[in-house]
């Protein structure tokens, strides 16, 4: 039993050490209920961003019986489910479209010093990801879970032209 604990601590420490730069943003909290027996049993779930504003963003959920909690769980799950960003500048290389469940995130580049124009749950993933400018245009579910996850759909999907032209076996200057 206590080789068990040990691995498990162990395993949350080098969550924990190896995102000592990372930024955190709450995103939503939502109050879930379950009915049982002999009542309701209340719990919460929160959304939580985490990013390195430098390529580098995750997104988690957690729930729990209190709201610190939860918010915790949701922070340790985004630091694992970390993606990396292609960028070209201070945007994307190219359009893309992210899906998840009924949410579209159309995602534009855009001309440096257009900011970041998006809604509230897709802001937070692009920031947090580093990108300065871009467009970005919610179509289909304004749930913020969809929205998030869609975002991040987005960006897994995006790839430099050094990336394509390493998948093809090209050199980069017959893409252009």
């Amino acid at each position: 039993m206590a080789n068990q604990r040990d691995s498990r601590d162990r395993r949350n420490k080098d969550i924990d050490a190896g995102a000592l730069d990372m930024k955190e943003k709450l995103v939503a909290i939502n109050r879930v209920a379950k009915t049982v027996k002999g009542g309701r049993n209340m719990r919460f779930s929160a959304l939580v961003v985490v990013g390195d504003e430098n390529g580098k963003v995750g997104v988690g959920m957690g729930k729990a019986t209190e709201i610190p909690e939860a918010i915790r769980k949701a922070v340790q799950s985004a630091k694992r489910n970390m993606i990396d960003v292609a960028m070209k500048g201070t945007t994307i290389p190219h359009e893309v479209l992210g899906k998840f469940g009924r949410g579209r995130m159309k995602l534009m580049p855009a001309l440096p010093g257009t900011g970041v124009i998006a809604g509230g749950a897709a802001r937070a993933v692009l920031e947090l990801a580093g990108i300065q400018d871009i467009r970005a245009k919610s179509q289909g579910s304004n749930n913020p879970i969809n929205c998030v996850k869609a975002t991040l759909e987005g960006l897994r999907e995006l790839r430099t032209a050094e990336q394509v032209a390493r998948l093809r076996g090209v050199p980069v200057e017959q893409l252009q």
